[in-house]
């Protein structure tokens, strides 16, 4: 199975549609989001510690990207961001700290390709809001 058709499958999935369901929850901000942040980077650092470089440490690298800007955005910080696109990455996030989903988590080897799939598709289909991002951040920062 391709990248495209494992994305296609995750999108149409009864996991996912939840998940995007359960953003609505998050959306609100609170320490909900909060804890779904702290969550999501626990697991990120998890499976970047269980592997040696590669496809966990990119994992995190992308993880830790989409906590920053969720926490800018609901800080107040950081606004220029369609709020459709803080709905999708939310569900992103909830679909990635579940362990049930369209590969259970538990599975060796492939367990985290889906999720992995799922948060590059994210990034590859937002990726100017991502680009704003980090621009924002780099400026912030000098």
């Amino acid at each position: 199975m391709n990248k495209q058709d494992l994305v296609a499958r995750i999108l149409k999935s009864i996991f996912f549609k939840t998940a995007t369901r359960r953003a609505s929850k998050y959306a609100g901000g609170g320490l909900a989001i909060l804890e779904l942040l702290r969550e999501a980077l626990t697991k990120a650092k998890d499976v970047a510690g269980n592997e040696s470089k590669g496809a966990g440490q990119i994992l995190l690298e992308k993880v830790t990207t989409l906590s920053r800007m969720v926490k800018a955005y609901f800080t107040g910080e950081y606004r220029i961001i369609p709020w459709a696109s803080i709905v999708k990455i939310i569900a992103v996030l909830i679909y990635f700290i579940s362990p049930i989903d369209v590969i259970p988590d538990f599975l060796p080897f492939i367990g985290l390709a889906d999720d992995l799939a799922l948060t590059m598709w994210l990034f590859s289909s937002l990726s100017e809001d991502f680009q704003n991002f980090e621009a924002w951040e780099q400026g912030k920062f000098k």
